[in-house]
């Protein structure tokens, strides 16, 4: 590999040939040669759309000359545009403020910009002008969080919701063993419980939307430590209503520049609401593995769709693949969501120092969680079958049924039948019908699967 010699503050250093990066972003590879995790393309994204607004705001109000803001502008949107992710490298655990990561998209941005330009443009004076690290990677937390959430996650996560309605509109003559403790229990349709599922996916979303009013709140203006120095008084409200324009996001410029800069309250919001979602989609995945359980030791109320060879020893077997990949899907969100909260909490005075991991936590929840939710509905509930048969074979030797005669025979009896019909293996029908004096027409009726998934006392 060829090199070249880049100056900064602090002296000589030497950096690779081809690339667009500096001094600063070479001294941070060296420096944090950590994981090998880098921060993700949506990062990225909102990164170049704050320069880009920035360069554009600082024009408008006669600080940056117009050459300069355009060409600033035209090299922050091939950034935002993901044409030169191969030039930011730098790991995510480096710097607490995200200094490094601010600076590699300066450096980078001043290159391009000085080579379409044709003359230099300094990664400080100008693609910087009016921000600093402190205030840029809190706002590009909120703008890339919010953005995913809006463009992937909630979108994911419509689409189950709207497949489990489908689903469980095909199934709603379908009864099936209710279970409390994972015993038997009164009956239940298919589609009933269905909506418990649809219910926590619809809730899951109202929380995450809920967050979004301090998530549009954004730091930008604030500069250092929040007093806003070094920038115009206008700039951060100017670049708010820039990013909305651009993003069709309602984007604010904070109320309190110095909340949102020594703290990271709005992340752990979404995160904590992330977190609740995944509990959802866990146990649903739960649901689907329980009830495709077998197929003959086991439930197998449902067969989810065979989707590959379960065993590497064990020819014809087929594990429940899907519901298996979102479970590790929530238990890494819900272990995020723990990194983001004690995260949260090194806000020293006027700066949090754990800005990039909680970038990082957050960003890969939101993205994993939309993947799981779209392979929930597309590859598990959409094709799932009923067994019917066994679903009824079930429901027919269920002693639990015996709950619905209670108010004809009493409670006393009715364990009494209930145990028989348990110890015998007999159907509970032809149980109850020896112990009571109940008609074959009174035993039907209040035995009805169907009828006692209505509620109501049975006659």
């Amino acid at each position: 590999m060829s090199f070249r010699t880049e100056k900064d503050s602090m002296g000589e250093v030497r950096v690779p040939a081809a690339a667009l990066y500096g001094a600063q972003t070479q001294r941070a590879v060296e420096n944090f040669p950590v994981s090998g995790l880098t921060f993700p393309r949506s990062f990225i994204h909102a990164l170049g759309l704050i320069k880009a607004a920035a360069a554009s705001v600082n024009r408008d109000l006669g600080l940056l000359p117009a050459d300069l803001a355009e060409a600033i502008e035209v090299s922050s949107s091939a950034v935002s545009q993901g044409l030169h992710d191969a030039q930011f490298p730098l790991d995510i655990f480096q710097t607490g403020s995200g200094t490094s990561t601010n600076m590699n998209a300066n450096e980078v941005i001043a290159t391009l910009s000085s080579k379409s330009l044709g003359k230099p443009v300094h990664p400080n004076d100008h693609v910087n002008m009016s921000q600093s690290s402190n205030d840029v990677i809190p706002t590009a937390i909120h703008v890339s969080a919010y953005c995913e959430a809006v463009n992937a996650l909630v979108p994911a996560l419509k689409q189950l919701k709207s497949t489990l309605e489908k689903k469980a509109g095909s199934l709603d003559k379908v009864v099936k063993t209710g279970r409390t403790h994972l015993m038997d229990a009164m009956p239940v349709r298919v589609s009933q419980e269905m909506s418990g599922w649809i219910a926590q996916v619809a809730h899951g979303i109202e929380r995450i939307e809920a967050a979004y009013p301090r998530l549009a709140q954004l730091a930008l203006g604030g500069t250092a430590v929040g007093t806003g120095v070094n920038a115009h008084p206008e700039f951060g409200q100017r670049v708010a209503r820039e990013l909305a324009r651009r993003t069709q996001i309602p984007f604010v410029t904070s109320p309190n520049y110095f909340e949102s800069i020594s703290s990271q309250d709005a992340a752990v919001e979404l995160s904590g609401q992330l977190k609740t979602a995944a509990v959802g989609l866990m146990k649903i995945a739960n649901d689907l593995r329980w009830m495709n359980s077998g197929p003959h030791a086991g439930l197998g109320e449902i067969a989810l769709p065979p989707l590959q060879p379960g065993s590497s020893i064990m020819p014809g077997k087929v594990n429940p693949v899907i519901p298996e990949s979102v479970m590790m899907v929530c238990a890494q969100v819900i272990g995020n969501d723990v990194t983001i909260t004690v995260a949260a909490q090194a806000g020293n005075f006027q700066l949090n120092v754990m800005l990039p991991v909680i970038a990082s936590n957050l960003l890969q929840s939101i993205h994993i969680l939309a993947s799981a939710g779209r392979l929930l509905a597309d590859k598990a509930v959409a094709g799932f079958t009923v067994n019917e048969a066994r679903m009824r074979d079930l429901l027919d030797r269920n002693p639990v049924l015996v709950t619905a005669l209670n108010p004809l025979t009493g409670y006393e009896l009715g364990a009494k039948i209930a145990k028989e019909a348990y110890a015998s293996g007999r159907k509970l029908k032809d149980v109850a019908a020896e112990m009571t004096k109940l008609t074959p027409e009174q035993l039907n009726r209040a035995l009805d699967p169907r009828t006692l998934t209505e509620g109501g006392i049975q006659q």
